[in-house]
């Protein structure tokens, strides 16, 4: 079986298994409800496209349930990998039911995931990622992490090799807990519709002035301050939302990315036009370290 959260990571590993095992495996892909606009369609798409076994399980409402009321980052985290395991072993006993035993669980695990979550000798732990460890004891799959040793401009030359398209190839790094993470404080239906629409227009918009290959990884994230606005002859008290553009070659360290600030100026406009609930749009000029690429 493979467990796949629709990133470049884990397509990648779905394709080389598939190309391996053909109808042996079991590949499940889970929307939790935390990915970008028309990200989901976008993955089962190309991997059915491109003859992977897929099945897909719907479970936002299950993972929003589970969140509720967190605010904590590393909670949230855990939650979020805690539900992909249990629902990994749910959709593992439905299958083991028609398909025989399953022996092996291959995840898309990277290096730079492993030295993060204190894998490598001497790390320190930054951040628990969900990919990770996070199998329960009694977990009778032994764990195939083929990518372990590897970093991301290697999977996406092997990703290049299997066929995949180049849309998906060249996608930016994504979190695991997806917007989970970039929606700060509790994360609710309402604020990842607002989140969704914001990135949207800012990713739409990197690629309207060819700036998007030029970026490592670039994210909108929706931050719990509320500040004063004007609209027409009123005030408005709505989200600060905050842009982030980083230039980097593993995700171990990262330069904030100089956009132009005529860019800077469209977006911006955008963002506020089109989604009344935000009100005031930053830019994020800080480097990692000290800050990671990630808010949360």
């Amino acid at each position: 079986g493979a467990l796949l959260s629709g990133g470049v990571d884990s397509s990648t590993l779905g394709l080389l298994l598939a190309r391996v095992l053909g109808e042996q495996l079991t590949a499940v892909f889970v929307d939790h409800g935390l990915l970008r606009h028309g990200e989901a369609e976008e993955v089962e798409a190309a991997l059915t496209g491109l003859g992977v076994n897929l099945t897909v399980v719907h479970a936002e409402k299950r993972f929003l349930n589970a969140l509720a009321g967190v605010a904590d980052p590393e909670t949230k985290r855990k939650i979020i990998g805690r539900e992909f395991v249990r629902l990994f072993e749910e959709e593992a006993r439905r299958s083991q039911v028609e398909h025989g035993k399953i022996e092996f669980l291959a995840q898309g695990t990277l290096y730079p995931d492993v030295i993060e979550s204190a894998g490598g000798p001497g790390a320190a732990n930054i951040k628990s990622h969900h990919n990770v460890g996070g199998l329960p004891e009694e977990f009778d799959f032994r764990l195939l992490e083929p990518f372990r040793y590897l970093f991301k401009d290697e999977v996406r030359d092997l990703a290049r090799e299997l066929g995949m398209p180049e849309a998906l190839v060249e996608r930016h790094p994504f979190p695991g807990p997806g917007l989970a993470v970039r929606c700060l404080g509790e994360v609710t239906a309402e604020k990842l519709d607002i989140l969704r629409r914001v990135d949207h227009i800012y990713i739409s918009a990197l690629h309207e002035f060819g700036l998007y290959q030029q970026t490592w990884q670039a994210l909108a994230v929706l931050t719990p301050v509320r500040s004063v606005g004007v609209m027409g002859d009123g005030r408005t008290y709505a989200y600060m939302a905050a842009l982030r553009a980083v230039s980097s070659v593993d995700g171990m360290t990262a330069d904030w990315v100089q956009l132009p600030h005529e860019f800077l100026a469209t977006v911006s406009s955008r963002i506020t036009n089109a989604v009344p609930e935000v009100n005031r749009v930053v830019y994020d000029i800080t480097s990692k370290p000290p800050a990671t690429i990630e808010w949360e």
